[in-house]
């Protein structure tokens, strides 16, 4: 066993017929290729050596056949029962046909739905029973051998649990019933220790009652069954022994004549302590055919002396509950909608993997389940549809299942009256001829009752339905058929073929009453074939992929809704499905579609996103990581297009290309990175909207020589980071509590420019300060080719380039000259200086507040006057050309003083609002005594944390969804803690938002830092690493003031934690100065 779920070695999965084989292995494939079956277990489709072989012969066959496979993959030539030694092995039969569901019980679909599922796909009976064993019931047994019947809904409370300590023998499962319901199933008689002292079926209520437990219930028989390692090795040994032998396919092809035999009334029964032998070998099994009555007695005699010593025991787990799926049509519908205590192991749901247009018209307790239904399509209560494609206006009353039905349908629907009645497409295959059969019945009819008793077709009297249509007997039943053998099941009802012309719903649905022209004669032109016959003729491989193009069908209308509707539901699961089950070129055309008609730029950047998604997934994981270059020339007509706002022809484009790099995994994961690329463009579009909230005055341009200087705090995020990162920030909203500080008593960032006399433009930063060593980088533009590399964020000077560009002190495109331009409009150029007291990566804004010094300085320079508002737009302006991407938060944070929250709204175009927090008198100053910033030593790379964070709320993950959520209301919290002057509070709403970052962007907190903050949480209310994490600066709420020396011992008497440094913090209530300065400053004063 791994973690909380039982791994098995082999899956068996057992069914009657061997065309059903192929079908179904490729359904257990897929559900191993969805990682719902475990570690690649072998996985074996077995057809039973005869046609109701019983379930216990298909379980010694299937045992027969794991343990063949288990003994060749171990080297051995013959079968060896010690592989099963190790083994955990799960067989579950799928048992006879069923009349509600062509593909049996096992994989009929239930109308539920799992949002947490990492892949979307309809959920069968079979995944229900797979995850309840798996995870349930399962849980903790050792090795050996589990049996499911997969013919009831099982669901099991999520507290149960089951001892298996010192267990050893053969263990049955059982849940608690009703002494009324158990009159038609089976129920265990076990002793106070569990042990089974008998199997009773279908006994008289007074039997029953002696099974009664304290809680009033029955142990009822729910089909599934645990055999030990040991007494499955026993088990497999009989094989070999007749009449058992020709329970085996190794028997039939020695040419054994077949008997039947019972897992219950044959196998577990003989274990039994309250049965005699006897009464064993000499009784008859339940609901088995009457058979070879000395074989039978030979096979019980010889299970009785394999196994009559193995002890069999109980484990009764109360709250379970069990549904048996009877051949009543009324007791299927009533398990497809929505009803008190139905076995689902996940809640109902009433539209399940289907897309409405008016879900108005469904009424409470019907269900429809991946289905496509179009215009007016009202269902009342008590009725499901399934696995239809209808069209309306359709009434559908009361008591119907319709399933299977096409568009084409919904014109013959029309004009009857649906109630009460069950109407079914199938899936046929008639010697190579594929073709459509409808049947017909009534939710009340009993398909064995005789015609000539109580028998009923469509709820009447067969006799009342003769005399309505003018059918006789004879048209449905030939003359050798005894009368009393006549029923529902054997009566030639349903229309296949036709001489001269095609058939289809219409020419079964006469038989509701509404006669049309010549349907009775056409119906009986017509070539005909009862329920019995037909269900030899079912082509479950079709039907089956009937039911996966439908499903995929309704997904692309899930994803146009999803996408154009700006939905927070994730379409990940739905790409990872449809690339494992072959269906990614009609989602890349779906994707394809909306993203070249959509108004929003939003909508197509988020379906560029989810294409990149479906190039990873088909990928499967190999060819790379998803971040990296997206420049390749290959692209560059595509992205062209984009930047020019020519979205359609830019999808076109990118899909034209896409093309070509389908062949292999490096090839998809680079096209993936290209699709990204793609997107960003269309982001920076978005956040350019902000522009039109830049503002600014011509002022008098200051004269040659004169500095104007800009100085700024860094700033800490108290919380809501990564609210206000594009696209998030306009999809979501966002807020963020900002805190405007000074570092070791300095505003550690800053940016100087004056005018000069030569037309050219001087650029020289400096960073690093004190923390790395001071690194100084000088360039001289003269060319406007010189200001090419202005969107490239590693080339030298890329961002003071982009703020000459952002201020239009330059313009790039242009026929004049940068000489001309500079002289022209300013008779000269400029020298602009940048600086930074902070070491790279420090996470405390410092890359956007610079920007935002940096403009500020230039807009003053060239003579523009602006307001703070305008620079915190102006600088998500530049880093969008610059193409670093980024939100808001550093530049409200370094911008405007003090303590305050950003916000923006779920809309475009982007609009940044600050609100001043205020706060009680005194604790600003008890701010100043409590935060301290510790250099963790960590560089940080945000960039590479921005890309997983975009790539992970574009998939709308529902934990980011949520996660997202709590970052706003705790930066709301947050504010209101400031404004209560509540330190604890704070704090606790610091660790919140730590806890917050780690769930956006995991991997943000290095071991190192991890250690740091274990060392420090016993002496502080709150800490976090400033910014998206990964490294730079942690921020400390003490729980005591001025600890500054405490800390500094305790971290230097941890070990492994490097250069680590702590500085003091000041709340700076000035925000950015400005100011002239007349002396020429060679360099910066540090």
């Amino acid at each position: 066993m791994a973690g909380e779920q039982e791994e098995w070695t082999v899956i068996v999965l057992t069914c009657q017929y061997k065309d059903s084989v192929f079908a179904f292995h490729k359904e257990l494939e897929v559900r191993r290729d969805r990682h719902a079956l475990g570690q690649h277990p072998i996985l074996l489709t077995v057809e039973d050596p005869k046609v109701q072989v019983g379930s216990g012969g298909a379980t010694l066959n299937a045992l027969l056949v794991a343990a063949e496979h288990l003994s060749a993959r171990a080297g051995y030539t013959v079968v060896t029962s010690d592989v099963l030694q190790k083994a955990r092995i799960l067989i579950l039969h799928m048992g006879r046909d069923f009349l509600f569901d062509d593909c049996g019980r096992a994989f009929t679909c239930l109308p539920v739905e799992d949002p947490a599922a990492p892949i979307e796909a309809l959920t069968c009976n079979l995944d229900s029973l797979l995850a309840t064993l798996t995870h349930q019931v399962c849980k903790g047994s050792p090795p050996g051998v589990w049996v499911c019947s997969t013919d009831m809904l099982l669901s099991i409370p999520a507290t149960a649990e089951i001892d298996w300590h010192g267990f050893q023998g053969a263990r049955v499962i059982a849940v608690p019933g009703s002494v009324s319901y158990a009159r038609k199933h089976g129920v265990y008689l076990a002793n106070a220790q569990g042990v089974v002292q008998d199997i009773l079926y279908q006994c008289p209520e007074d039997q029953i009652q002696q099974c009664v437990g304290l809680d009033g219930k029955v142990p009822l028989v729910c089909g599934v069954v645990f055999f030990s390692a040991g007494t499955a090795e026993q088990l497999l040994a009989t094989h070999v022994v007749p009449p058992l032998d020709a329970c085996t396919y190794l028997g039939l092809d020695s040419g054994a004549p077949p008997i039947q035999l019972s897992l219950f009334f044959d196998i577990l029964l003989c274990m039994a302590q309250g049965v005699a032998e006897e009464a064993f070998v000499k009784g008859q099994s339940p609901g088995m055919g009457s058979g070879d009555a000395a074989a039978t007695r030979s096979a019980r005699s010889v299970l009785w002396k394999a196994l009559r010593t193995v002890p069999l025991t109980m484990a009764y787990i109360p709250g379970g509950r069990h549904d048996y799926m009877s051949m009543s049509a009324g007791d299927h519908i009533l398990h497809l909608t929505a009803h008190e205590g139905t076995a689902y192991s996940r809640p109902f749901c009433k539209v399940a993997h289907s897309n409405v247009a008016e879900p108005q018209l469904l009424e409470e307790g019907c269900s429809v389940t991946n289905s496509l239904l179009e215009g007016a399509v009202s269902l009342g209560p008590g009725s499901a549809i399934q696995h239809c494609c209808l069209k309306g206006p359709l009434q559908i009353h009361s008591g119907c299942l319709l399933t299977g039905l096409d568009v084409a349908s919904s014109e013959d629907l029309k004009g009857h009256l649906l109630e009460d009645v069950v109407i079914q497409g199938h899936s046929v295959r008639l010697r190579d001829i594929p073709c459509k059969v409808f049947t017909l019945s009534g939710r009340h009819d009993n398909w064995q009752s005789p015609a000539e008793d109580n028998g009923t077709y469509l709820n009447v009297p067969w006799a009342e339905l003769f005399r309505r249509t003018g059918i006789r007997s004879q048209d449905l039943w030939s003359s050798d058929t005894p009368s009393s053998s006549r029923c529902l099941l054997n009566a030639r009802l349903f229309p296949v073929l036709h001489a001269s012309e095609p058939l289809g719903l219409g020419d079964i649905l006469w038989l509701l009453g509404s006669l049309g022209a010549g349907q009775p004669q056409r119906w009986r032109a017509s070539w005909r074939m009862s329920w019995e016959e037909l269900r030899t003729c079912l082509d479950q491989e079709m039907e089956l992929a009937s039911r996966k193009a439908l499903f995929f069908l309704q997904a692309q209308s899930k994803i146009r809704k999803v996408l154009t509707e700006h939905s927070s539901c994730s379409l990940l699961p739905l790409i990872r499905s449809a690339v494992i089950e072959g269906y990614q070129e009609a989602v890349l055309k779906t994707l394809d579609e909306v993203a070249s008609t959509a108004s929003d730029p939003g909508v197509a950047a988020r379906s560029l996103a989810c294409i990149a998604d479906v190039l990873a997934c088909m990928a499967k994981g190999k060819g790379g990581l998803r971040s990296g270059p997206a420049a390749n020339k290959a692209w560059a007509s595509a992205f062209q297009q984009l930047e020019r706002g020519n979205i359609p022809e830019g999808v076109k484009e990118l899909a034209k290309e896409r093309k070509k790099w389908l062949s292999r995994p490096v090839l998809l994961v680079r096209a993936a990175r290209h699709y990204e690329g793609a997107e960003q463009i269309l982001i920076r579009q978005a956040v350019m909207s902000s522009c039109q909230f830049i503002s600014v005055q011509p002022v008098e341009l200051p004269p040659v020589g004169l500095w104007v200087q800009v100085e700024c705090p860094a700033r800490v995020d108290l919380s809501g980071g990564w609210s206000d990162t594009p696209p998030i920030t306009y999809e979501h909203g966002g807020a963020v509590v900002d805190l405007a500080i000074l570092v070791d008593g300095h505003r550690p960032i800053g940016a100087q420019a004056r005018r000069i006399t030569e037309p050219e433009l001087r650029l020289v930063s400096a960073s690093g300060g004190g923390l790395e060593g001071e690194v100084v980088a000088e360039l001289v533009c003269r060319q406007l080719e010189d200001l090419q590399d202005h969107c490239q964020p590693h080339a030298p000077g890329a961002l003071l380039k982009a703020a000459f560009i952002c201020t239009r002190v330059v313009t790039l495109h242009s026929q004049r000259t940068l000489r001309d331009q500079l002289e022209e409009r300013f008779g000269g150029g400029f020298e602009l200086r940048t600086w930074s007291r902070l070491p790279h990566g420090s996470g405390l804004g410092t890359s956007s507040i610079l920007a935002g010094a940096v403009m500020a300085a230039l807009y003053q320079v060239s003579g523009q006057s602006t307001s703070t508002e305008s620079l915190i737009h102006a600088v998500l302006h530049l880093e969008q050309v610059l193409t670093t991407g980024g939100g808001w938060q550093d530049q409200v944070g370094g911008l405007v003083p003090g303590l305050k929250i950003g916000r923006s709204k779920a809309q475009l175009p982007l609009k940044v609002e600050v609100e001043q927090i205020a706060i009680p008198e005194g604790f600003r100053h008890a701010l100043n005594e409590h935060l301290l910033l510790v250099y963790t030593g960590k560089t940080r790379l945000a960039r590479n944390l921005l890309q997983d964070v975009l790539r992970n709320w574009y998939a709308r993950l529902p934990a980011i969804v949520q996660n997202t959520n709590a970052l706003v209301s705790n930066a709301e919290e947050c504010a209101r803690a400031l404004q209560q002057g509540n330190l604890a509070l704070l704090g606790k709403c610091m660790s919140n938002y730590r806890l917050q970052k780690k769930a956006m962007a995991p991997g943000c907190e290095p071991l190192v830092v991890q250690c740091m903050m274990e060392a420090l949480q016993p002496h502080v209310y709150g800490q976090s690493l400033a910014g998206a994490g990964g490294g730079g600066f942690l921020y400390v709420l003490t729980r005591q003031p001025r600890m500054q020396e405490a800390l500094q011992r305790i971290l230097a008497e941890t070990e492994g934690l490097g250069n680590f440094s702590i500085h003091t913090v000041e709340v700076d209530a000035a925000g950015f100065q400005m100011r002239l300065l007349e002396e020429d400053l060679p360099c910066v004063e540090q």
